[in-house]
């Protein structure tokens, strides 16, 4: 079993007798006992002033800031986060979606779900994510 940790004691863990994942992420991420859990509502690529642009990367970089700025607002970082589910309404441009997860995450990925669906709460919405933390 391979295992990966950071400095917050959450362990993500790659087990060796199931294929590597396909993408950034680990298969396993294992909370800290007596840990604080944090869930968050779905982020999507509004920005302060409430509007929605109609790209998808555009909605990608804004749902990434303020997936960053909520994170801060608890006092949490990249490090914290132990799964992540992602919604989208369109094809994900994964050259552009993987350099704002790298600038996220780093190398130590949480867990991931990724789907395709046909609507998300706002007809204009293509992208949400959802995030789970733990300290």
């Amino acid at each position: 079993m391979i295992n990966k940790q950071n400095s917050t004691r959450i362990e993500r863990v790659d087990p060796t007798n199931i294929p590597s994942p396909v993408g950034k992420y680990s298969h396993i991420t294992k909370i800290p006992k007596n840990s604080d859990i944090f869930v968050t509502s779905g982020q999507v690529g509004v920005d302060m002033d409430n509007n929605i642009p109609e790209s998808i990367n555009d909605q990608v970089e804004n749902t990434f800031k303020n997936i960053a700025d909520l994170l801060a607002s608890q006092q949490l970082s990249a490090d914290n986060v132990i799964k992540v589910n992602i919604w989208a309404t369109e094809e994900i441009d994964w050259d552009y979606f993987d350099s704002k997860w790298d600038s996220l995450f780093g190398t130590e990925y949480p867990s991931m779900t990724v789907a395709y669906i046909s609507a998300l709460g706002l007809p204009e919405l293509k992208i949400e994510i959802e995030l789970w933390a733990a300290k």
